[in-house]
């Protein structure tokens, strides 16, 4: 399927369909309301109807703004897709909104189908947005960046939706590789052995009992005259059966989505490294699986830190802050960076303080938070929410054998404690520069919602890469 920006001389476009959003105060006006009417349509948000005989798929939406735009494109394109048309287009007069209708496009028109032997057909080839103002040159800057981001969040959702038979550790060395070669990135690997060089013995403890050996990736962007320095840390549970803590059955089905964390900042250093900001950008992945066996790491074991702090563990299911312990202290020693984000499916409490739809932040920079963070997210269309830390959730952490407790000792505040417990490996110098996402939600999903299908949404990687592009400027 192939998008393209035109300019107002094309407005005229022949085309199988037209897109047309409408609103219910503009439907009360509409040439076509006695048809629209008969056939039951009342302009709802995401209301679909077309009509054959004018060429023309109508889109309900409830006032005009960047999240109901997007949203309808994607109902719009789902649409399509069942139909044989072959081209479509849609007018355009707000640039603000050519991002919005991009995303629509192609994130709602994403699926995954790599695993069936029968490809779902599919007619539409050809999608134009046609702009009818006069500052072209500045809409296919913004329909570019568009594209771009929205590619990249479909690479991410790719990385996630892949089985972890053909995604383990390994594999995921190799798809770094291929990107950093892709992409002109530098790619550093620490298999086993360097990872007991560097004293990652969390890391190595929750991989041990897999078959493959844990990796650790460092991808970096390095543009001349940077602004700023960014360090993403990914955590990349390639499978994550809970280890002798097992899941239950049902909760293990879709445990492939354990690596979205590691899948994002791929996706969001592919981004920025195609938008070619003037932001160093560093990737660091803990790519690990966490399996049952004779080897398996134990509760009541105790683990030594890359960083020299013991952890008692107290349940092996509590594994991804484990891996990003080490990582987040490696990656704060070999980068001097001038913000610090870590992205991890990281608990299921996280789902059920905000619910599924939305991303948990923690933090202690108040400024970085809010001012940069909430419109970032506010201006991608991503939904985030701040979970506050507390000292006395913290105090639920220790432990009377060790530095610290892999869990909490109370069942509450789950992903606040898990996010605390991150936090005993910040270096005092960079609180306030670290931010924790919590994508244990946003990350994955069953039951498709806004531009998300089943599977893998890309969680992160919008509302980074909107961030990034704002600190860019």
């Amino acid at each position: 399927m192939n998008i393209e920006i035109l300019n107002n001389t094309n407005k005229d476009l022949d085309v199988s369909i037209e897109i047309k959003l409408i609103t219910n105060d503009e439907l009360k006006s509409n040439k076509q309301k006695k048809s629209l009417k008969q056939l039951g349509f009342t302009a709802k948000e995401d209301s679909i109807c077309i009509l054959n005989d004018k060429k023309i798929l109508f889109c309900g939406i409830e006032k005009y703004s960047k999240d109901n735009i997007r949203s309808a494109i994607a109902s719009a394109i789902k649409k399509l897709q069942t139909t044989n048309y072959k081209t479509t287009k849609i007018l355009l007069n707000d640039k603000k909104y050519i991002s919005s209708v991009v995303e629509g496009f192609i994130l709602g028109g994403y699926t995954y189908e790599n695993y069936k032997t029968k490809k779902t057909k599919k007619s539409l080839r050809n999608i134009s947005l046609i702009y009818l103002q006069d500052d072209f040159k500045t809409a296919i800057q913004l329909f570019t960046n568009a594209v771009t981001i929205a590619d990249s969040t479909c690479y991410t959702r790719d990385l996630v939706n892949t089985t972890p038979e053909d995604l383990n550790p390994v594999i995921f060395t190799k798809l770094a590789k291929q990107l950093a070669k892709e992409n002109s990135l530098e790619c550093t690997i620490l298999n086993e052995k360097s990872l007991k060089k560097e004293n990652c013995y969390a890391m190595l403890a929750v991989g041990r009992a897999s078959r493959h050996e844990s990796q650790l990736i460092h991808l970096s962007y390095k543009p001349k005259n940077a602004k700023k320095i960014i360090s993403l840390i990914g955590k990349g549970l390639t499978y994550d059966s809970g280890g002798l803590s097992l899941k239950p059955a049902t909760s293990m089905v879709t445990m492939k989505m354990d690596k979205a964390g590691a899948c994002a900042v791929l996706g969001i250093i592919k981004a920025i490294s195609e938008l070619q900001l003037d932001i160093e950008v560093h990737a660091f992945v803990g790519a690990v699986e966490n399996m049952i066996g004779g080897d398996a790491y134990k509760p009541d074991d105790v683990l030594r830190s890359r960083k020299g702090d013991t952890i008692e563990v107290r349940n092996t299911d509590a594994e991804g802050r484990l891996v990003l312990a080490d990582v987040l202290d490696y990656a704060q020693d070999k980068v001097n960076a001038d913000y610090i984000f870590d992205f991890a499916t990281l608990t299921g409490a996280c789902m059920v303080a905000v619910g599924q739809y939305t991303t948990g932040l923690m933090g202690h920079s108040t400024k970085l938070k809010h001012a940069f963070m909430m419109k970032a997210a506010s201006d991608s269309g991503e939904l985030i929410a701040h979970l506050p830390f507390n000292k006395h959730l913290k105090k639920q952490l220790k432990s009377e054998i060790a530095d610290i407790c892999n869990i909490s000792n109370k069942p509450y505040g789950g992903a606040i404690t898990a996010g605390l417990f991150l936090d005993n490996f910040i270096k005092e110098k960079n609180k306030d520069k670290w931010i924790h996402f919590d994508i244990a939600g946003s990350a994955y999903t069953e039951s498709p919602w806004d531009v998300n299908g089943y599977g893998g949404t890309g969680a992160g990687v919008r509302f980074m890469s909107s961030f990034l592009m704002d600190l860019n400027k």
